[in-house]
């Protein structure tokens, strides 16, 4: 049985513009400013780089495609989770919201957070010999944002579509810039490295960096409640905006492997090859535009993680899997302010203690484990719906998702056979929820 939202009346709606920022700010991360260096030393072959980053485009967009069906079949708040509850009972969904508090959206939070910290105290050199200075900038940005959405989708939706307007913008600049005014060379992009042979292993691994780097396309199904007509509006949204990253980060390797020969984006260091491309296009002085779009990029993710991620446990309390305690919205502003404060101080803890690059490490396997379930249940909505439920449907039924299925199943295996140990602690992550679910289901009755 669906569950209807708790004080509907009360949510205020957002546009389609505001929804598709929150999107595009999810997807563009720190991710496509650094991949392409590791790809660059493992594959050593553009056009190879070129055609991965453009599978990981379509395997988006079909993801997109696919949960946007998802969110038109259940217009609420709260993502993954609803559908898992509706597909496959309270535990598994239970254990999927478990796995967006502490990995998907806590330690992705704590992450982004820190990483902003570097990236400013680039712009702005200052001591940090203990990284007291980090932690303090990371907790900053992350508390500010925190309080500007506990304020109402109002403000937070201003500072939303800030921040990826003008993300977007600066990226434009920068592949415009690139091409047009840079020093680069387009025999770059059809020249591999002398020694290049690359294999399928390591091409797998190179397309798994690729698809994290874009995974944050199904984000607007978690506010899908807060969306003005969410059933005609997801789609447009999920699909328009993970084709219009497409777009960006495809333009963006374009510039990379214009800007340097790939034996020189494969040197050390690897990681800010955004970086190496400026420098060798406009020179080194370029250096702090780039950290400061980094800066941006990622201040975008933060905000849009702080909007989306309380949504779920927002949902998960009003079903009684969790206290009720984090089900009331703020009577002022609408939005659930307990939820927020709640994983942005779990953020925080991570932040502080460090321990978040392991969770980080140990999440391949199940975020990807939990994106194949949630791609499964559009098999049982596809079967609930009637003429009188006729909403979308994504393209290319039963064979696109069961491809993504297969997809995300083939990470899942890989993971296991490559890295077994960090995929036992990832496991180990989730299953440590299972207490917590049996405790809440015992003192909690689910709202009626």
């Amino acid at each position: 049985m669906t569950h209807e939202p708790e004080h509907k009346s009360s949510i205020q709606k957002i546009g389609w513009f505001t929804a598709s920022c929150v999107l595009v700010s999810n997807i563009i991360g720190g991710g496509i400013f650094t991949t392409t260096g590791f790809m660059a030393r493992d594959l050593g072959d553009p056009t190879l780089i070129l055609f991965l980053w453009f599978v990981g485009a379509l395997f988006a967009l079909g993801g997109a495609m696919v949960y946007a069906e998802l969110g038109a079949a259940l217009p609420q708040a709260g993502g993954d989770y609803l559908y898992l509850r509706e597909a496959y009972g309270p535990l598994v969904a239970f254990l999927s919201g478990w796995t967006s508090f502490t990995i998907g959206f806590g330690a992705a939070l704590a992450a982004s957070a820190v990483s902003f910290a570097s990236y400013a105290l680039r712009i702005v050199p200052l001591a940090d010999e203990s990284g007291w200075v980090g932690r303090g900038l990371a907790l900053s940005l992350l508390w500010a944002i925190t309080l500007i959405h506990c304020g109402g989708i109002g403000t937070g939706g201003r500072m939303q579509r800030v921040l990826t307007t003008t993300k977007v913008l600066a990226i434009c600049c920068f592949i415009l810039g690139g091409l047009l005014y840079g020093s680069g060379q387009w025999a770059h992009l059809t020249t591999p490295a002398p020694a290049s042979r690359p294999s399928i292993g390591t091409a797998t691994i190179s397309l798994l960096f690729v698809m994290y780097s874009y995974l944050g396309w199904n984000v607007a199904s978690y506010i899908a409640g807060e969306i003005t007509d969410p059933q005609r509006s997801l789609p447009k949204i999920m699909v328009g905006g993970t084709v219009s990253v497409a777009g960006l980060y495809l333009l963006l390797n374009v510039v990379y492997l214009y800007a340097l020969p790939i034996e020189n984006l494969a040197q050390e260091p690897l990681l800010p090859v955004a970086e190496k491309a400026a420098a060798a296009l406009w020179g080194t002085g370029s250096a702090r535009f780039v950290a400061a779009l980094l800066c941006l990029a990622i201040a975008g993710a933060v905000s849009a993680m702080v909007w989306a991620g309380p949504r779920v446990y927002w949902a998960m309390a009003h079903d009684g899997v969790i206290s009720p305690w984090l089900a009331q919205l703020h009577v002022k502003s609408g939005v659930p302010v307990r939820a927020i404060l709640l994983q942005s101080t779990w953020a925080s803890l991570l932040i502080l203690s460090g321990t978040f690059e392991q969770l980080i490490v140990y999440s391949g396997l199940v975020l990807s484990l939990f994106m194949a379930l949630t791609l499964s249940t559009v098999f049982h909505f596809h079967r609930k719906q009637t003429d009188a439920t006729q909403h979308y449907q994504a393209p290319l039924y039963p064979f696109l998702p069961a491809m993504l299925i297969a997809g995300s199943f083939t990470i899942v295996i890989y993971s296991l056979l490559q890295r077994p140990a960090e995929s036992l602690f990832g496991a180990a992550t989730v299953l440590s929820g299972i207490p917590f679910y049996i405790l809440w289901r015992r003192s909690h009755k689910p709202t009626p």
